[in-house]
């Protein structure tokens, strides 16, 4: 379940990356790529883990599942 506590990293429709706090209807930030909303999310909340949203094909998992942070 989202809280405010928890930030989600989500590829959106136009191909970019949307930083959401839980439970929010707009994003803090929008990025052009993964890698670039990971670090940004870090700095915007230190101590919080992002939740990363996959955006490649996997064997296991799809692209529909979440990872944590590593």
């Amino acid at each position: 379940m989202a809280n405010e506590e928890q930030i989600y990293i989500e590829e959106r429709a136009d191909g970019k990356f949307a930083i959401r706090r839980g439970n929010s209807e707009r994003a803090s930030a929008v990025e052009d790529s993964q890698e670039k909303a990971e670090k940004v999310a870090r700095k915007m909340f230190p101590g919080i883990k992002p939740h990363i949203e996959r955006v490649r094909n996997v064997k296991t998992g799809g692209r529909d599942k979440w990872r944590d942070e590593r």
